[in-house]
């Protein structure tokens, strides 16, 4: 092997950009525009993102709409029911072949981002409580629904027991809510989104609230496949568009989530 001594450096620059022109090129774009078609994957049902009602399809899903119509697609939802069960995105069983795009409960962890790339946040997520006004979570009887996959359960696991909390598992939103009315639990944790829905839900009394410790919060966003950037720059730029013009606040507003405290106040 010839001694390159100094031309090193130059050797590993031409490697690199031989290696750069040899990978496949993006068409994530194109393929959407050649069929005109934007395939998204969401959940049957994940208020209140997506809610499977007409008149109220969730904001994900209406954000998805206007997002198409401005750039002259049509939008097909495709509904995977694995989507935001389980911790892992990867256990979803997505693939492109399926969709371009995820959404519904995709949330910008880093477990996420092992597994798709996404567009920036349009919501904040994180560990939040229910309870009637100036109620703690010390000692108290905690009913918790997971909701949104991608948060932290262990951290959150390790606070409820140091406050003291006996806590029970619930499964499905409308059991939580007969619960807390029937007064079997006497506070709720669960997802932000989620838990303003509840407290809304419940009624005049109950309030939402930030947990912390955990303070970890995070963005909820549209997931695209690794590599698509050119669909993603796309993406992005409607989503701009959307902001500036207030689309998107419209749209969050039309869903009255309802206020979210922070702890101490």
């Amino acid at each position: 092997m010839p001694r390159l001594g100094p031309y090193w450096p130059f050797v590993w620059l031409a490697l690199l950009l031989l290696g750069v022109y040899r990978l496949p090129p993006d068409t994530s774009l194109r393929d959407v525009e050649r069929v005109g078609v934007l395939r998204v994957c969401v959940p049957a049902a994940q208020p209140p993102l997506a809610t499977g009602e007409d008149d109220a399809p969730g904001i994900d899903v209406e954000l998805l709409r206007s997002l198409a119509s401005r750039a002259g697609w049509r939008l097909q939802l495709v509904t995977n029911q694995a989507i935001g069960r389980g911790f892992d995105p990867r256990n979803w069983r997505l693939t492109r072949a399926q969709c371009s795009v995820v959404a519904g409960g995709v949330v910008t962890t880093q477990t996420t981002r092992s597994f798709l790339d996404t567009t920036e946040p349009h919501l904040e997520t994180g560990w939040a409580f229910v309870a009637r006004e100036g109620a703690t979570l010390d000692g108290a009887a905690v009913g918790f629904l997971a909701a949104l996959a991608g948060l932290d359960r262990i951290a959150l696991s390790r606070d409820l027991r140091a406050r003291g909390a006996t806590v029970t598992l619930f499964g499905a939103y409308d059991e939580l809510v007969a619960a807390m009315t029937d007064g079997e639990v006497e506070a709720a944790v669960t997802e932000a989104l989620t838990a303003r829905r509840l407290a809304r839900d419940l009624g005049p009394g109950y309030a939402a609230t930030w947990l912390t410790p955990p303070r970890e919060r995070y963005g909820v966003a549209l997931g695209i496949w690794k590599g698509d950037l050119t669909l993603k720059r796309r993406l992005e730029r409607e989503l701009a568009a959307m902001r500036r013009d207030g689309t998107l606040a419209g749209i969050l507003a039309s869903y009255d989530l309802g206020p979210i405290g922070e702890p101490g106040e």
